[in-house]
């Protein structure tokens, strides 16, 4: 039985419509929708922040690096400074201020906390092809849901274990591979809900400003984990947990996944232009109401064109052109990307900036600066690829100019703290910009393709894919970083250009054809398509 046939109207949703006396309008609705999904995956970034705040703490190198001083009523940034010379510390009775945490503070700790990194992100990949067709099959509310709880659950235990003097390494794996499972839950989910509300125009703006949660989770999540640290590093990852798992509770009231749901047409159908162009605004509010007392009067509010809609498998999936060039390019992007999230903290607190090594606290607040940048990133892409209509075209660009960012950040970082603020907001933007891009407009797009001719759900299976294969190279730069940094932050840099560079190059058979496009040549496959499709 088609589990669309069981969705109901989000609980939360029927309470308000009882006290307004009449529905939303579909535009309320898409605030609405833009909101709650903004705020659900911020959550799922700020969860992964903890063990990049921590690592430090972990891992301590106290031969490197002069003994902080102990300072008590220290205002949090942005309240605060972001630089704090004098360092809160939790000097207690287990000693992991000093001594760092068995089994990460010995020899080879690095390594170890690049397992645990890349055993998170390989679940989260793996766990993403599932999670995608789940998500094209299930009722989207209560799958995200359900992952935004049970994600919030294990890294609020991978924390307990400070409380409980937890030390075996198995423990830790375990942790984080099942919040990696259950993390994999989000990001199919909120793209293919935001894809049912939005049509194609101005696809690229909106999710390029909708993609800010990675950025603002990461921020939230950093100056969350930094907060507390001071009480114990367990903290760091129990309260980003608490605020994930109030997230679900906020899904499960208030998310409208399908328009059917609440009572309009499907977006993507023949019928789905449910907010007409404002010709008469008499005729519009007309056609609201129409829809609405059809969707009032069949109950659950679910609309019947779900139900005659089947998801797509994977492999059909992966047949929609331009999936795989998108998705190998998203291996690499994420590379570059998920390092910086994972170690940019470490790197800073062991290295010199000004001449003089940061407390732990302020590396914590200066890599939110990172994300800063790739705020802004995510609008340009997104900005300049509707503009132009080029999606391969902007991130291939942003990819190439990603690399002397890069190279310049790390050759001129330490100068002085003006210069290491300014040379990582840019490298964010270049860095985050495509992986925004990819990871938004271009799934929806391809979720959303001609060539599924308006019969199927694609748009969480095809993002899965392409998020899937991208989360693999997000497994794989930490663990390759873990190794590297012992040879030193160049060999890690360089690895980065290379990863960059790869991005780049695999866009280069799209970028040729959006070119030829826009020159005025088509290809002949493209011209005969339309002939090919009225013979079908």
């Amino acid at each position: 039985m088609a589990m669309g046939s069981k969705r109901k109207t989000p609980p939360g949703i029927l309470l308000l419509r009882r006290v307004r006396g009449r529905n939303w309008s579909p535009k309320t609705f898409r605030y609405a929708i833009l909101l709650i999904t903004f705020i659900a995956y911020a959550c799922y970034h700020a969860s992964r922040k903890p063990s990049s705040i921590v690592k430090s703490v972990l891992h301590p190198e106290p031969s490197t690096k002069p003994p902080q001083q102990e300072h008590i009523n220290m205002r949090p940034w942005p309240l605060g400074n972001v630089f704090v010379k004098e360092e809160e510390t939790d000097v207690n009775r287990r000693g992991s201020a000093n001594k760092g945490w068995e089994p990460f503070n010995g020899k080879g700790g690095t390594s170890r906390l690049g397992e645990i990194d890349v055993a998170f992100l390989a679940c989260y990949s793996i766990g993403m092809y599932v999670a995608g067709h789940l998500g094209d099959s299930l009722d989207l509310r209560l799958f995200l849901t359900w992952g935004m709880i049970g994600s919030g659950f294990f890294v609020g235990l991978f924390g307990m274990s400070y409380f409980w003097g937890i030390h075996a390494f198995w423990f830790f794996l375990v942790m984080q591979m099942a919040a990696g499972l259950f993390q994999a839950t989000g990001w199919p989910s909120v793209v293919a809900v935001v894809g049912n509300w939005f049509g194609k125009r101005k696809r690229g703006l909106i999710m390029g400003i909708w993609n800010a949660h990675t950025s603002v989770g990461n921020i939230c999540g950093s100056l969350i984990a930094a907060g507390v640290l001071q009480y114990g590093w367990g903290w760091s990852f129990i309260a980003p947990g608490l605020v994930m798992s109030l997230g679900g509770v906020l899904v499960y009231l208030f998310l409208a996944a399908y328009p059917e749901d609440v009572g309009f047409p499907d977006i993507n159908s023949n019928s789905g232009k449910f907010i007409k162009r404002r010709r008469d605004i008499e005729e519009e509010v007309e056609e609201e109401v129409d829809v609405e007392d059809e969707g009032e009067s069949s109950g659950s509010g679910s609309g019947q064109g779900y139900e005659n809609k089947r998801s797509v498998g994977l492999l059909q999936a992966c047949m929609i052109p331009g999936v795989i060039p998108f998705a190998m390019c998203l291996f690499f992007s994420k590379l570059v990307a998920y390092t910086f999230l994972y170690w940019l903290p470490f790197y800073l607190s062991q290295t010199t900036i000004g001449g003089e090594y940061m407390s732990v606290k302020t590396a914590g607040n200066l890599s939110t600066l990172f994300d800063v940048g790739g705020i802004v990133g995510g609008i340009l892409a997104g900005y300049i690829s509707d503009k132009f209509k080029a999606r391969a075209t902007t991130a291939a660009t942003f990819m190439y100019a990603a690399i002397p960012a890069m190279l310049v950040y790390h050759s001129y970082g330490g100068v002085s703290q003006t210069v290491n603020v300014v040379l990582m907001m840019v490298a964010g933007l270049f860095v985050n910009g495509p992986y925004a891009l990819i990871t938004t407009a271009v799934s929806a797009d391809l979720g959303t393709h001609k060539s599924l001719q308006g019969d199927s759900r694609a748009l969480a299976t095809v993002t899965a894919i392409i998020d899937g294969t991208g989360s693999a190279g997000a497994a794989l730069g930490p663990l390759l970083t873990g190794f590297l940094s012992t040879l030193g932050w160049e060999a890690v840099f360089y690895m980065l250009v290379v990863g960059a560079l790869c991005a780049g190059l695999l866009l280069t058979r799209l970028v040729i054809a959006e070119i030829r496009e826009k020159l005025g040549y088509v290809d002949e496959v493209t011209a005969c398509e339309p002939l090919l499709n009225e013979r079908r």
